[in-house]
């Protein structure tokens, strides 16, 4: 069996009286789609803060790629290939689709940003922006300003320049936050299509998606682990249906 590409041993983190992620330790296998699920409150977004290295943990450790990262800042943790998307939006509307993914593989490339160049018009950078929004299905829209994009394409979008920079695993904050049926039904298909071409670590509150998705889940309540199982483990856990889900959720 591969070696499990993120490990995370007793990691907390506290603000003031605050405890918002609580000794939480929790493993995701190389390659899957692992959802991790919660209450609002319950220190989802922040424990991906944490693996991104966006925040810093009290205490424990985190390793990936079996490697101890838990001191290292974002950039390096981009380089080692974590890549994040998060719950609001982050593209540059002024710029086209085809743009905002072009600077995104600049960036990862490292070449300085020369905007008189525009990023879009180097081959090298424009090939593999247009792979990324090809493998999310927004080819047709490369020239639209990301702007003019639909809530759900923007969405997609964040998932392409994410993609561009090689990740190993691909961590997505509520990627399904704000669509409606159809917009979340495509970006379930986008993600389908990634299984087994990197590990994906899923933070959502849409449970159809996540049940459609997940090969496990790890459910969050007040900074802590209750649970870690299948999808089918978790719909038939008492204590999640109690302290999450609900009679309607698991039907």
């Amino acid at each position: 069996m591969a070696e499990p590409i993120l490990v995370l041993d007793r990691v907390r983190k506290a603000y003031g009286a605050l405890t918002v992620t609580d000794d939480l330790s929790m493993t995701v296998e190389t390659g899957s789609i692992h959802a991790l699920i919660g209450p609002n409150g319950a220190g989802k977004t922040t424990l991906i803060g944490q693996i991104s290295g966006q925040i810093a943990p009290d205490a424990g450790r985190i390793r990936f790629a079996g490697r101890d990262i838990t001191d290292l800042p974002m950039h390096a943790r981009c380089r080692l290939g974590l890549a994040r998307s998060f719950q609001i939006t982050t593209i540059l509307p002024g710029f086209s689709t085809l743009e905002n993914v072009a600077v995104a593989a600049q960036a990862h490339a490292g070449h300085s940003f020369r905007f008189l160049r525009p990023a879009a018009a180097e081959a090298e950078l424009n090939d593999a922006a247009m792979a990324a929004l090809d493998t999310v299905g927004l080819t047709r829209r490369a020239g639209l300003r990301a702007g003019s994009l639909s809530h759900g394409e923007k969405r997609q979008l964040e998932i392409a320049i994410a993609l561009v920079m090689r990740p190993k695993l691909l961590l997505l904050d509520e990627p399904m936050a704000g669509t409606g049926h159809d917009e979340s039904a495509r970006l379930v298909e986008t993600l389908e299509a990634l299984r087994g071409s990197l590990t994906i670590l899923l933070v959502e509150h849409d449970m159809e998606a996540v049940f459609a998705l997940a090969d496990r889940i790890s459910v969050l309540v007040y900074g802590r682990v209750i649970a870690e199982g299948t999808p089918e483990a978790i719909r038939a856990d008492p204590e999640v249906r109690t302290a999450y889900l609900g009679e309607e959720s698991v039907r």
